[in-house]
């Protein structure tokens, strides 16, 4: 079965509330219709009932009705947010009359609705930059325990099922953070691995990528690979991780075999991490444009609740296909 039909297929199961808060945008209303149509999950739309309504019946979308609609100006739990808000951000200097008006922004709604319990997930940035999408979601729903750095992973779709998991690999970090230290590198490579459990659904097996394959190089930027491994290896024990790896050393089981003997991963790998958000973001265009691969994603990752940013150029299913992995990642917390 294709990934992202059973990707779709999970998500029904969980029936997880997900907030899409550029509620009347026409690609995020008609994505919105056939979510609800196909059942994938609860939406949650905020705006004006009115204008989403009528922006419904001009695009002729007759699933909108099964949608939550929150009036971001005049619902039940306003004031409850505002005393939720302060309770965060009151030593940040955030007062009763610049809440009040936070409060009335979707993007901000969004997220304490999110950190109220009142949601699941979120998808958001059809309109909308990214910096304005995750500035709310990092003041209020904030990161995992545990994790101090958000990460975008790709699942790669491959012509060829030799390499990863019948052709499928998960790349990271390829979105978000650009030089990140041992400590940080060892968080993204568990937090990839909870990605990949939850979103591929396959028990993932990470290399650690550097230029180096167990000591053939000396570099520091091959002592910081060597470090992220051993404390990825502390921060989640049951993790199957190696490295450091060159990529040759991890995807290609005679190399592997021949440059990192004894390694459970080498040559086998089906989870990628990259040591910075360069080396990561070439590699999957390369793979993406070189190879033909699809590329999945960026999946954020690193939160305490699931809130991904769409690109301004996406397309209806886009829309549709990132609900569906937020919804998993929310099951998957």
């Amino acid at each position: 079965m294709d990934l992202l039909i059973k990707i779709k297929e999970a998500a029904k199961k969980h029936n997880k509330k997900i907030i899409l808060p550029e509620s009347t945008e026409e690609r995020t209303i008609k994505a919105a219709d056939e979510i609800l149509n196909e059942g994938i999950a609860q939406i949650i739309l905020i705006g004006k009932p009115d204008e989403i309504k009528a922006k419904a019946k001009e695009l002729n979308l007759i699933h909108i009705e099964k949608a939550i609609i929150i009036d971001p100006k005049n619902h039940d739990k306003k004031e409850e947010y505002i005393d939720l808000m302060l309770e965060i951000r009151k030593k940040k200097g955030l007062n009763r009359e610049r809440a009040a008006v936070l409060i009335e922004d979707p993007l901000y709604l969004a997220t304490v609705m999110i950190k109220n319990g009142d949601a699941d997930g979120e998808v958001a940035g059809a309109e909308n930059a990214t910096g304005d999408v995750l500035r709310p979601a990092f003041q209020y729903v904030k990161t995992k325990p545990g994790i101090s750095v958000v990460s975008g992973a790709f699942i790669m779709i491959l012509k060829d099922k030799n390499f990863g998991e019948d052709g499928l690999i998960v790349f990271a970090d390829c979105a978000v953070h650009p030089n990140p230290t041992d400590r940080e590198l060892a968080e993204i490579a568990v937090a990839t691995g909870a990605t990949t459990r939850a979103i591929a659904g396959f028990e993932p097996r990470i290399a650690m990528l550097s230029f180096s394959t167990k000591g053939s190089a000396q570099h520091e930027m091959v002592d910081k690979v060597v470090n992220a491994t051993r404390i990825a290896k502390e921060l989640d024990p049951s993790l199957k991780i190696d490295g450091e790896l060159q990529a040759d050393a991890a995807i290609i089981e005679a190399i592997g075999q021949k440059k990192a003997p004894g390694s459970e991963i080498a040559g086998r790998a089906n989870v990628l991490v990259f040591p910075t958000l360069e080396t990561g973001n070439i590699a999957y265009k390369l793979v993406q444009r070189l190879a033909g691969a699809e590329a999945v994603g960026p999946i954020l990752q690193g939160m305490a609740a699931p809130i991904n940013d769409l690109s301004r150029g996406c397309s209806v299913s886009d829309i549709v296909n990132l609900v569906a992995i937020t919804a998993n990642q929310a099951a998957g917390l």
